[in-house]
C-alpha cells in the first residue's frame, strides 16, 4: 500500500501537500492538521475479475473510430480517432500544433461530441482569439480550461465528462502529490499515466496531448512517454514555409509512416487535397535544371519536382546545398555523376531543392536528382511529361525501387508520357506511358541529352 501525506485545515477544509503556519484560505493560524491517506497501488483495481480470452474469440469493434472532417488527419490516424485512445503530437515551436488541435476541436464539436481543451501554456482569451481567427463559427460544445494543475484537469474531466480531451502541453502539467517541477520525467510520466487511465477506463474517451520538441528534433522527455501512448504524431515544417507534413511515427490502430499534407495559411492549416498540383510547377516551356520523380509516403504516391542550379565557383571549395535532402546524399550523387557520368563538377556550385519544400529520403528519387543536375549543367530543359524513378548505385547502375508497378500505373493514370527506370521483367500494361528501361546512368544521360 502507498501512503500520501496531506495537511487539512480544521476550520475551512482547505488541503495542501505542505504545512504552513497560516491557512492560505481562511487565514487562521495553526489550523492545518496532518492527514495520512492510504492509496492502493495502480494496476490492482479490478485484477481479480480479469481473465484471459482466446484471441480468435475477441471481437473487434470498428465503430470505435470518430471520423473527422479533415481527410488528411483521418489518413494519418488510420481512419479516424479511436474512442479509447491516447495520442501525442509533437513539433517545433510555431509549426502549428495548437492550431491543428483547435481545428480538430472545431470540426468534431457537435451535440453528440463534447470537447475539453486544456491548456497549460495559453489563457482562455488567447485560445478564444485563435479560435476567432481560424474557425468560421465556434461550436457550442467546446469547453476551455487554462491550468497547469493535472489535479484540476482531472476533476474537470470527471465533472464535464467530455468525449475528446486535448491537452497542450503535457510538459506544463503537474500533480500535487509529486514535488518535482513541471516537465520533469516523474511529472510527465505520471500525468500521462493519469490521462491514459481516464481514456481507457469504464468510460472510453479519446485524448490528444502536445509534447515539446528538443533542439535535436526529438520529443522531449523519456522514451517511455512514446511507449505509453497509442499514437505518436510528428508535425514537420519550418515557420517560414507553408508546407506542413503530419507523420505517424507510431500507430497501434493503423499504418506507421502515413503522412498528411497541410498548407499553413493566414486562417489556419488547410488540407492539400491534390498533392501533384502542390509539388509541381506548371510551365509553358521546358526549363533547365528541373526533373520529376515519384515518391511513396505511407500509402500515397506523390509526383515531386527536383530543381537544381549549377554555377561556376570562385572559391577553392564549391558549395553543395540541398534543402530537401541530406548533404551526404547530395555529395554521394555528385560523386557518382562525376565518375560514372563523366561530368566535371569540381569547380561548380550545386544547389538543390524540391518544389513545395517536401523532404525526399527515398532512394527512388536519385536518378531524378542527377538528371536535374545534368540538365542545369548543360542548360537543356527536360520534357515536363517525363519522370525518372530509380536508385543509382556507386557503380552507376540503375537499381530497383519498391512498388514500381503501383508507381507506373499512377503515372499512367495522371497522363505522363515517359518513365526512365531500371530493367525489370514484369510486363506492366499502360495506355499513355512509355517505359524506358536503362541499365546504366550513362544510358539515360545519352538518351536525354
Amino acid at each position: 500500500m502507498k501512503t500520501k501525506t496531506m495537511y487539512q485545515c480544521d476550520k475551512c477544509g482547505y488541503e495542501t501537500i505542505s504545512w504552513t503556519g497560516k491557512c492560505p484560505s481562511c487565514h487562521n493560524w495553526g489550523s492545518l492538521k496532518e492527514k495520512v491517506e492510504i492509496q492502493s497501488p495502480r494496476g490492482e483495481k479490478g485484477k481479480q475479475n480479469k481473465k484471459a480470452k482466446l484471441l480468435r474469440k475477441v471481437e473487434v469493434d470498428l465503430s470505435k473510430r470518430i471520423q473527422t472532417g479533415i481527410g488528411e488527419l483521418n489518413r494519418v490516424l488510420g481512419g479516424g480517432i479511436v474512442k479509447d485512445s491516447c495520442a501525442i503530437l509533437t513539433a517545433r515551436p510555431g509549426a502549428g500544433k495548437s492550431t491543428l488541435l483547435l481545428e480538430i476541436a472545431g470540426d468534431l464539436a457537435t451535440d453528440e461530441i463534447k470537447i475539453l481543451y486544456i491548456s497549460g501554456e495559453e489563457s482562455e482569451s488567447q485560445i478564444k482569439s485563435r479560435a476567432n481567427r481560424i474557425l468560421d463559427e465556434i461550436p457550442e460544445n467546446i469547453w476551455i480550461l487554462s491550468t497547469t494543475s493535472m489535479d484540476i484537469a482531472l476533476e474537470n474531466i470527471k465533472s464535464l465528462d467530455p468525449d475528446i480531451i486535448f491537452l497542450d502541453s503535457i510538459q506544463t502539467m503537474v500533480l500535487e502529490e509529486y514535488s518535482s517541477r513541471a516537465g520533469s520525467p516523474v511529472q510527465t510520466v505520471e500525468c500521462t499515466n493519469q490521462l491514459i487511465e481516464m481514456c481507457k477506463g469504464s468510460r472510453p474517451r479519446a485524448a490528444i496531448m502536445v509534447g515539446h520538441m528538443t533542439k535535436a528534433d526529438e520529443m522531449a522527455g523519456l522514451r517511455t512517454l512514446e511507449h505509453m501512448v497509442d499514437t505518436v504524431l510528428l508535425l514537420e515544417g519550418e515557420s517560414d514555409e507553408a508546407l506542413r507534413v503530419l507523420i505517424s511515427t507510431k500507430n497501434r490502430f493503423g499504418r506507421t509512416g502515413e503522412i498528411g499534407l497541410f498548407n499553413m495559411e493566414e486562417n489556419g492549416l488547410k488540407e492539400i487535397t491534390d498533392s501533384n498540383e502542390f509539388f509541381i510547377t506548371k510551365r509553358r516551356r521546358n526549363v533547365p535544371g528541373a526533373a520529376l520523380s515519384m515518391i511513396k509516403e505511407g500509402s500515397r504516391l506523390i509526383v515531386v519536382e527536383v530543381e537544381s542550379l549549377v554555377s561556376k565557383s570562385f572559391t577553392p571549395y564549391p558549395q553543395r546545398i540541398g534543402d530537401s535532402l541530406r548533404k551526404d546524399q547530395l555529395n554521394t550523387l555528385i560523386s557518382i555523376l562525376e565518375e560514372r557520368g563523366n561530368m566535371n563538377l569540381y569547380d561548380k556550385n550545386v544547389i538543390l531543392k524540391t518544389t513545395g519544400g517536401i523532404r525526399v529520403s527515398e532512394q527512388s528519387v536519385n536518378l531524378a536528382i542527377i538528371i536535374a543536375i545534368v540538365s542545369s549543367l548543360k542548360n537543356i530543359g527536360i520534357d515536363q511529361k517525363t519522370v525518372f524513378i530509380a536508385e543509382v548505385g556507386l557503380t552507376g547502375e540503375l537499381k530497383k525501387v519498391p512498388q514500381l508497378t503501383d508507381r507506373i500505373r499512377e503515372l499512367d493514370r495522371l497522363g505522363y508520357k515517359k518513365c526512365y527506370t531500371y530493367p525489370f521483367e514484369e510486363e506492366i500494361p499502360t495506355k499513355n506511358l512509355d517505359i524506358i528501361k536503362c541499365e546504366e546512368l550513362s544510358d539515360v544521360i545519352s538518351d536525354i541529352f
